[in-house]
């Protein structure tokens, strides 16, 4: 089936290659098969604009020697996604699907495979972060919202480099492995990269898209898990989730009293009161802030410096960490708690509708057949 050629408007960037970029032109989005010629591949995608509106577009995209084309089946929508709706790019970055192309260098996945894609499309593999296992930190890495705007998981298909796909356990749902491919990614760098021991009290605020998560990776890497919400409502989830204590906070009776966790993972509003965390960890632990904030945050310096208590950045994690992953929850079947949508421009708009009132839980997928 052919595109219609509705309005001519400037392409959108990629700043990879600028003659990958052949044309755009905007069409609904549909269960087309996927046009692979000497001009490339025909991808439909799902885009922000400057309007804050979700945009149809089909892009054109060469596939590289060490690329795959990846359809579309399914895809997490992030609160991350709602910082990039108002920017002329494709939207999504928790992507799942099937591999229907290979570049004749690829080696690592066949025609046929389910794959996961996230955050970062291609590390260089040669720079310190990328040599000493922290290619998520990659010096020239490119990623969702700063490289390649003309590709994601909003979409019916994507071109992506080998080396950052993520084979998907046979047996594990695609819908419970997309959400893992950014927030279980960032939960899962925390809890796994920081010398916490079993046993440890790790404690979670904020019982929601990662907090929910968070307890149930930690409770399956046997810490035990400490949970807190301002809503008196979670408490029976968290505890099914895999929390052994459960306490209202911030309290309406004031300060509240318990042992102190030694990691605290902050999963929920980003507007944080540090201080206000002061009685919650332990002398020498840590704070971890998981959530996305662009807003300044102050922190009491005098207070956390006499406890000892350090605070650190958790954001997403490395190729091998995320493959683990992968394995880790289809071994131990975590199951993210989801509401699916259909991957359409209206499924797409109810499902950032919920999630701006508050009504995911815990988080939103998109998807549709393979082709």
């Amino acid at each position: 089936m052919r595109s219609t050629r509705i309005s001519q408007k400037t392409p959108i960037r990629d700043c990879d290659n600028p003659m990958a970029l052949r044309k755009t032109t905007y069409c609904p989005l549909s269960k087309q098969q996927s046009i692979l010629d000497r001009n490339g591949i025909q991808i439909e995608v799902l885009c922000g604009s400057p309007e804050g509106t979700i945009v149809e577009k089909v892009t054109t995209r060469r596939l590289g020697d060490n690329d795959v084309f990846i359809e579309t089946t399914h895809s997490g929508l992030c609160g991350t996604d709602e910082h990039f709706l108002h920017r002329d790019q494709a939207l999504g970055h928790e992507g799942v699907g099937v591999v229907k192309h290979i570049g004749s260098s690829v080696t690592s996945v066949k025609v046929g495979d389910r794959v996961g894609f996230g955050f970062i499309r291609r590390v260089c593999g040669r720079c310190d972060n990328c040599l000493s296992g922290c290619d998520n930190h990659c010096r020239g890495k490119r990623a969702y919202g700063q490289h390649d705007f003309d590709v994601g998981s909003f979409s019916h298909g994507t071109v992506w480099n080998a080396d950052a796909v993520y084979p998907i356990p046979d047996g594990y749902d695609s819908a419970y492995a997309a959400p893992l491919l950014c927030a279980g990614a960032s939960v899962w760098a925390c809890l796994t990269n920081n010398e916490i021991r079993p046993s440890d009290r790790v404690g979670v605020v904020g019982i929601g898209s990662l907090g929910h998560l968070a307890i149930k990776l930690a409770a399956a890497l046997g810490y035990n898990v400490v949970a807190f919400s301002g809503s008196e409502r979670k408490r029976e989830e968290a505890l099914e989730f895999g929390a052994s204590e459960f306490y209202r906070f911030p309290s309406t009776q004031g300060r509240i009293r318990i042992k102190p966790v030694k990691h605290l993972l902050l999963c929920g509003s980003c507007d944080v009161d540090y201080a206000s965390l002061l009685d919650l960890v332990d002398t020498n632990g840590a704070i971890y802030h998981i959530s996305v904030t662009l807003k300044p945050t102050p922190i009491p310096l005098v207070p956390f410096g006499q406890k000892g208590i350090r605070i650190q950045g958790c954001f997403i994690t490395s190729r091998r960490n995320l493959q683990e992953l992968l394995e880790f929850a289809a071994r131990h079947i975590i199951k993210p708690t989801i509401m699916n949508f259909p991957l359409t421009k209206d499924g797409l708009e109810e499902a950032f509708e919920k999630l701006r009132a508050g009504g995911i839980r815990y988080r939103a997928v998109l998807e549709h057949q393979a082709l």
